[in-house]
């Protein structure tokens, strides 16, 4: 049996800048039919930066939706479906913090919530990291700017600090290399 579920319907629910929704009847692998709730995104990128100092990049805000502020690796969404996610990233690492890097290296191409939503995040690390000038943040950004050790990124962790799903895996791939 082929795991596959076709779309047979689509109503709109609702059209905004970074998502579309949608209610979708689809047809399952045994023949029956079925609804999914459907987010659409354009996806984004994000960037596990290491300082020569062997420090991690990471960025603290706040997020309305949780109701706190979260320790992040720099990341942002991508402008459109077509944007080059490379490009994207180059971007946001530059906008969101006072670095910039040679060169970028894809770690990770994952979903973060393939249950409703078709976001794709692309990781990468930055290669040749290098303090560069002034930061570029959205007018609607405010955004602090940290470096931790590994010591201090465990203790992070281990104390229940760092609840970004993101930011979780480029640490983890940060750690367990070497």
């Amino acid at each position: 049996m082929t795991l596959v579920e076709t779309k047979i319907d689509s109503k709109p629910i609702y059209n905004g800048n970074i998502i579309t929704v949608s209610v979708d009847t689809v047809m399952l692998p045994n023949g029956d039919k079925a609804e999914r709730e459907v987010a659409r995104h354009n996806g984004g990128v994000c960037v596990l930066a290491v300082t020569a100092e062997n420090k991690v990049v990471l960025v603290k805000q706040f997020r309305y939706v949780t109701g706190e502020e979260l320790f992040e690796i720099p990341a942002g969404k991508r402008d459109s479906k077509d944007e080059d996610p490379y490009s994207g990233a180059m971007r946001e690492l530059e906008e969101e913090t006072p670095y910039f890097a040679e060169r970028l290296e894809l770690l990770y191409r994952f979903y973060p919530a393939p249950g409703f939503c078709d976001e794709e995040l692309h990781l990468y690390q930055a290669i040749g990291l290098q303090l560069g000038s002034t930061r570029e943040l959205d007018d609607d950004e405010f955004i602090e700017v940290y470096e931790f050790t590994k010591e201090e990124v465990l203790e992070l962790l281990n104390n229940d600090k760092i609840h970004d799903g993101k930011t979780i895996i480029a640490l983890q791939y940060w750690l367990n290399k070497e």
